[in-house]
């Protein structure tokens, strides 16, 4: 829902319906993620996409029929064998679409919802999508981190459901993942009956530019496209400017390894944090590559250098007591070999590289493999 929250807002205030269809689940290899959305507007507007093209007819004639009787549904798209003609994906994936109406009325809590995703601050949508009986499907509950005001709004109508319901919404939103949880029909931990999708809304991951070089300027507009919180920190305060660097979320002035251990400290880098260090100076890049490479849980260390300035650094950082294992997460030469030159394409191929670490993707051609396209989430 965070791609279309800018055109759902208003309406939801005019206090206009809106239709809106959410991918719940995933199978195989299809093209959205789970929480993707689309809107059919009060007047018949479609916002979003479920799939990227391939149901969205078939979604939208449900939508529109979930807007006149205000009944939620649950519709699976996948390839039909026995109707070529079937509505499908032709990717060969499989998704679950629940479909409801959203308004002032049924769905008050919105703009406390819209508030918390703009300021950054953790919270979690949980929405019975499938149940046995027909009167729970719809219902919410609205989580936030244990210890802030409001910590859980709404109810499932049992006290068993919302325990348990609220506390695995907790452990998804620290995750930063977005998924379909199932339960008996009244909570229980084994069993079928209800099916709850959990949209979590974290803060963007961040990602963290060391060196306040050309290239770091490109590296921080490609970040900040793939929805990255970027910040570009130098000891340098000559370098290290907002003008120099515009579309970065900010710019630090201190040195990268005691920035870098002071947001640690501060618990502010966790498993889906980047690290992208481009500073190619040892007095620089070693202390900053000793800290990240240390560290428990990081999604991605890389640092920039030729591979004379890469063998120097492996020495180094050997010297200051690395073991094999943490050198093994260093990705250096930083990127993907795509013959990149310009800082431009060279923040693409870095870009390649940390989506390929996250997806488990190979870097080749596809057209030179088989296959699915889309990988299963893959984590080093």
């Amino acid at each position: 829902m965070r791609d279309v929250l800018d055109k759902l807002l208003p309406w939801w205030q005019s206090g206009e319906p809106v239709a809106v269809a959410t991918v719940v689940a995933t199978f195989q290899s299809a093209p959205r993620l789970p929480g993707a959305s689309m809107l059919v507007g009060p007047s018949g507007e479609a916002v979003g996409s479920v799939s990227g093209g391939c149901v969205e007819g078939a979604v939208y004639e449900l939508a529109q029929q979930v807007l006149t009787n205000r009944v939620p549904s649950l519709q699976r798209y996948g390839v039909s064998d026995a109707d070529a003609f079937a509505v499908g994906l032709t990717c060969g994936g499989i998704l679950d679409v629940f479909v409801e109406v959203i308004d002032a009325e049924n769905f008050p809590e919105l703009g406390g919802v819209a508030a918390d995703i703009e300021a950054g601050e953790p919270i979690a949508v949980a929405t019975v999508v499938a149940h046995d009986e027909a009167a729970w499907v719809g219902r919410r509950l609205i989580i936030r981190p244990e210890g802030r005001a409001e910590a859980v709004v709404g109810s499932l109508s049992s006290s068993r459901a919302d325990d348990a319901v609220s506390a695995d919404a907790r452990g998804l939103l620290a995750a930063g993942r977005s998924e379909t949880l199932h339960y008996g029909p009244d909570g229980q931990r084994r069993g079928d009956g209800m099916a709850v999708f959990v949209s979590s809304y974290a803060p963007k991951p961040r990602m963290l530019v060391f060196g306040a070089i050309d290239f770091a300027a490109a590296v921080a507009r490609v970040g900040s496209f793939l929805g990255y919180h970027v910040t570009v920190c130098d000891a340098r305060p000559v370098f290290a400017t907002e003008s120099r660097f515009p579309e970065a979320d900010e710019v630090v002035v201190k040195w990268p390894h005691r920035f870098l251990a002071e947001e640690v400290a501060e618990g502010r880098v966790d498993g889906r944090t980047v690290i992208c260090v481009l500073t190619h100076d040892p007095k620089f890049d070693v202390p900053v590559l000793e800290t990240a490479l240390r560290l428990p849980e990081v999604a991605y260390v890389g640092a920039m250098g030729s591979r004379r300035t890469h063998d120097d650094r492996m020495a180094r950082l050997k010297e200051a007591g690395l073991t094999d294992d943490e050198l093994g997460r260093l990705s250096s030469p930083i990127g993907l070999d795509l013959g990149a030159r310009t800082p431009e394409e060279t923040a693409i191929s870095i870009a390649a590289e940390i989506v390929a670490v996250h997806w488990g993707g190979r870097g080749n051609r596809l057209s030179m493999a088989g296959g699915p396209i889309h990988h299963a989430e893959h984590r080093e």
